[in-house]
């Protein structure tokens, strides 16, 4: 059964990892719960500090998730209707049967929502749709180093209790 704990464990992170990059799939929910399965074979003794910081941290960057590219679009000059435009793009890009929709998604909706707050400035609506898709890079880029952090975490206990697993 320790097995095939692990295993599942080790399948859940690489999927946590090819999550990070898809808004669709939750890839730090997906690590934490291959974290959990590692935990919960006999070999590995539970550690709730462990299992609980890791929780909050996947519950702080799951928000900052969806506030880091409003937040992009509001550094680079944008008004509420373009941070209203990115979460919207967002979601919208999310369910768009193009494969790049979660890409172009908030860059789109904050370049549309600046044009609705003032048509004639497109180039502040482009700078503002820049913003969002810096900020959606950022969340991306800190939401894999979050799951690589936890490949690593797994691997070390894996290690270090390797006789007593197989």
């Amino acid at each position: 059964m320790d097995t095939f704990l692990l295993v599942l464990g080790l399948l859940f992170m690489i999927g946590g990892i090819l999550g990070s990059f898809l808004p669709v799939v939750p890839g730090l929910t997906l690590s934490w719960i291959g974290l959990l399965l590692l935990y919960c074979t006999e070999t590995v003794p539970m550690n709730y500090w462990v299992m609980g910081f890791a929780l909050l941290l996947v519950i702080i960057i799951t928000i900052l998730e969806y506030v880091i590219p409003a937040k992009g679009t509001k550094k680079y000059g944008g008004s509420s209707y373009g941070v209203w435009g990115t979460n919207i793009g967002l979601i919208v890009g999310i369910f768009a049967p193009i494969p790049v929709g979660f890409i172009i998604g908030p860059f789109v909706g904050a370049f549309v929502g600046e044009l609705i707050y003032d048509s004639k400035d497109h180039k502040r609506a482009f700078k503002a749709a820049t913003g969002s898709f810096v900020g959606f890079l950022a969340s991306t880029f800190l939401n894999f180093m979050l799951c690589v952090v936890f490949l690593g975490w797994f691997i070390h206990v894996v290690w270090e209790n390797w006789n007593g697993l197989f």
